[in-house]
């Protein structure tokens, strides 16, 4: 059996409210730099159907892949409610090939502290966030 499409988060992850922010995602077990959080299978969204998607609640919970096609998804699991920072824990890997994106450990994240992304991706000169930060 090929593991293309496999999901598995590791032991311990939880989703509960995040202040300032809605729900975020928790965990109970400390990670270190490198673990592989989440593999989360993705829904790619054809492009003819941004327009529908961006006027839908959905908005606010698609990727898009920083590659020049600019592929957008929407990742199953708890991939599409990890909240942003500008000083994140975790990285968004892009496999869209196998239509699956991967969270992974960039610095220790201790007990109950919450996984941050950063959706600008990195950028020093990022377009403005659509939603407000806490």
């Amino acid at each position: 059996m090929a593991n293309n499409h496999l999901m598995m988060h590791v032991p311990g992850l939880y989703i509960t409210q995040s202040e300032g922010k809605g729900r975020g995602v928790f965990t109970m077990h400390p990670l270190k730099k490198g673990d592989l959080i989440e593999i989360c299978p993705v829904i790619i969204i054809p492009p003819e159907d941004r327009q529908h998607i961006d006027k839908s609640v959905l908005y606010d919970y698609y990727f898009v892949s920083p590659k020049p096609n600019s592929q957008m998804c929407i990742a199953l699991g708890y991939g599409s409610i990890y909240n942003h920072s500008y000083q994140p824990n975790a990285e968004i890997v892009f496999d869209l090939d196998n239509q699956r994106v991967e969270f992974h450990c960039i610095r220790l994240i201790d007990s109950g502290e919450e996984i941050f992304t950063d959706y600008s991706g990195g950028m020093k000169d990022a377009p403005e966030l659509w939603f407000e930060l806490a």
